[in-house]
């Protein structure tokens, strides 16, 4: 029996008393702060930590922000705006104020809230509103959400083993980090041909380029025309695809614009300079529909050798030039077009893309070496982390029947465990 087990067995056997955020935890809030303060106050020096939805979080100095509401203890911040999704912060820090976070007398208990919301936040981002760009959860939505809420003792050994794990996770992830930082400086190497090499712009060697049309998220359909929205771009695809995760219906799209079999998408709408005007190359061989704020490519020279020359520094610098720092950063088809690359022949160029492919494909593919392994650790940890919080109400007609269950689970998972060793 583990340990925790033996918690349970001792300190809860016929179950656990469930209540409600509201009920159990001290809510926090945020400070009233606009995108312009956030850009005229980030310095990375700063002490207190501003978080405001996203992946937008920045550093600023107490003295730079007198009224804001700063949270000094152990808290779960919920985001609760566009992406959803919750935040574990030991440190001095606020938040935008359509946010909020909860915090606890007791350390672990706001830690085990933390892995209970993020086991949950699926039903969390099911209960949004406005499901368009900018999903939103309202206050009410965690206020009233019911949580287990076990003996301290048993949420501190829950608390430790997800810790363990989040942090042999975060171990494999810093060196899958380190490896592709190491195949980005080899692929910017071996795409530095020097003179011998001609430099030619993008509108010089396009046959044709222009933009998609727009395909909103209640238009995908589970079959109908392939399809690719601009967001799908920065998140789904890497450097090439041959096949589409989204469809549509020709009815959807009343000017429908597509893509074929080599062609180059570039995305003209990011949140980031340093991303705008991501682009990847489509070997696949079904027509498809480009979305809005893509811009179509097409061209005569290997799109794979495209695909990786775009993504170096040297091009993304290219791509970046000019643009400011905002809320949404817009690209255009002038500046892509304006875009210079090395355009060896089409041999190198093929001999090239495979090379690269190759490396590539060890930083990224979920088949094989590090991405397969952290694939695997997620979802084991994933597993665990959802038997470890399930638990039966007290006082329910089930909770000596799951309690016999958990333990049951355990005792396979380590037999199965032994054996693969």
């Amino acid at each position: 029996m583990s340990r925790l087990d033996e918690l349970i067995a001792e300190l809860c056997p016929n179950g656990v008393e469930f209540k409600t955020i509201k009920e159990e935890y001290t809510r926090l809030k945020g400070t009233p702060i606009t995108a312009g303060k956030m850009k005229e106050i980030d310095n990375p020096d700063g002490e207190i930590r501003v978080f405001a939805g996203g992946k937008t979080v920045i550093n600023a100095r107490e003295e730079d922000i007198p009224n804001a509401n700063i949270t000094r203890v152990p808290a779960v911040l919920v985001q609760s705006r566009g992406v959803i999704d919750f935040v574990f912060y030991e440190e001095p820090f606020t938040f935008k104020n359509e946010m909020w976070a909860y915090t606890h007398k007791e350390r672990i208990s706001v830690k085990f809230l933390y892995y209970v919301l993020k086991n949950n936040a699926q039903h969390f981002r099911d209960a949004a509103s406005g499901m368009g760009s900018l999903p939103q959860i309202s206050l009410p939505v965690t206020e009233e959400f019911k949580v287990p809420v076990p003996p301290l003792e048993v949420q501190r050994e829950i608390v430790r083993v997800l810790d363990n794990f989040t942090f042999l996770s975060a171990e494999l992830s810093a060196e899958l980090s380190a490896r592709r930082k190491q195949y980005d400086y080899y692929r910017d190497s071996l795409l530095s041909f020097g003179e011998n090499i001609p430099m030619v712009k993008l509108k010089d060697i396009a046959t044709e380029m222009y933009r998609g049309a727009g395909i909103k998220r209640d238009e995908v359909t589970e079959e109908g025309i392939p399809c690719v929205r601009y967001g799908e771009i920065y998140t789904t695809y890497n450097t090439w695809f041959d096949k589409c995760v989204s469809h549509t219906k020709l009815e959807y799209v009343p000017s429908p614009k597509y893509f074929e079999h080599g062609d180059i998408l570039f995305v003209i709408t990011g949140e980031s300079v340093e991303d705008i005007a991501k682009s990847v190359a489509y070997i696949g061989h079904e027509r498809c529909l480009a979305g809005g704020d893509i811009v179509v490519m097409k061209h005569n020279q290997n799109p794979r050798y495209l695909a990786h020359v775009l993504s170096t520094k040297a091009a993304r610098v290219q791509k970046s030039k000019g643009k400011v720092k905002s809320k949404v950063v817009h690209s255009n088809v002038p500046s892509i077009e304006n875009i210079e690359i090395p355009l060896p022949s089409l041999d190198v160029q093929k001999r090239y893309a495979d090379v690269l492919d190759n490396f590539e494909s060890i930083c990224n593919d979920l088949k094989i070496g590090l991405p397969a392994e952290i694939e695997a650790r997620e979802k084991q940890y994933e597993y665990y982390r959802d038997l470890l919080l399930t638990f039966a109400e007290s006082g329910s007609t089930l909770a000596t029947d799951r309690q016999t269950d958990r333990q049951t689970d355990r005792q396979t998972d380590r037999q199965t465990d032994r054996q693969t060793d």
